[in-house]
């Protein structure tokens, strides 16, 4: 990390979106305005030489978890997740093209015809070429979650942070939404957030992030540059760190 009067704070990060990120105000599935949104915003950072790659969820279109919790075998349900967020990197592959950027998706689950397949040191290759990666279909593995994935491929592109876009401008004490008394945090540890139970990663992205003293960057994806902020290393949302 370097100090944000000589330009960005970070060098090279890793941006955890949810599938939800995608939806806008919708129920189900894309809105096109909201990839746009996120497009210029990544275009944005890319123009500053911030060297980027994303992990998107699916839960906008099939969440594993809940189809398994009604009954269907949790293996089988978290392979349908995994499709369902190489979807979702495909709409934000066309997005961020449109802006201009050069994105390259890779999957952990060989799909040859639409996604390259995730070998490490080419998709390391991608991003000090300067071009977005965008990591699909998880680890790859039934029972992770694309949390865990995030954490896991960062550390494998040796990313100096993981940026996580939420729907509220930092982690909170409980839901901000539900609780108006709920404190919000401007830093907090990786074992306070264990300890208390709080929703920012599971516990296994956690974990990693912890044991390999990766900072997370929790803001609010729907306020406008915010982004670009937290790369600058502006205080903004809260930092998760040792």
């Amino acid at each position: 990390m370097t100090p944000a009067s000589s330009g960005p704070a970070y060098r090279r990060v890793l941006l955890k979106l949810s599938g939800e990120a995608l939806m806008g105000g919708q129920t189900y599935g894309i809105d096109r305005l909201v990839a746009g949104q996120i497009a210029r915003e990544v275009g944005d950072i890319q123009k500053l030489g911030v060297e980027l790659a994303i992990v998107i969820g699916g839960g906008n279109i099939f969440r594993g978890v809940s189809a398994s919790a009604a009954g269907m075998d949790r293996a089988q349900a978290d392979y349908m997740g995994m499709l369902a967020t190489v979807i979702n990197a495909l709409a934000l592959q066309d997005a961020l093209e449109s802006e201009g950027v050069v994105t390259r998706v890779v999957t952990a689950i060989e799909m040859r015809a639409v996604a390259e397949p995730f070998i490490r040191r080419r998709a390391i290759r991608h991003i000090e070429k300067g071009r977005v990666v965008v990591f699909a279909a998880g680890t790859g593995n039934p029972y992770f979650t694309t949390d865990t994935a995030a954490a896991l491929r960062a550390m494998e592109i040796k990313a100096e942070a993981i940026f996580k876009a939420t729907k509220v401008d930092g982690i909170y004490s409980a839901d901000p939404v539900t609780n108006p008394d709920a404190t919000k945090y401007d830093t907090i540890t990786y074992l306070e957030v264990l300890e208390r139970r709080l929703k920012v990663m599971d516990a296994t992205a956690i974990s990693l992030c912890m044991d390999n003293k990766l900072p997370i960057i929790v803001f609010n994806l729907r306020t406008p540059g915010n982004m670009k902020r937290a790369i600058m290393g502006e205080p903004i949302g809260t930092t998760v760190k040792a």
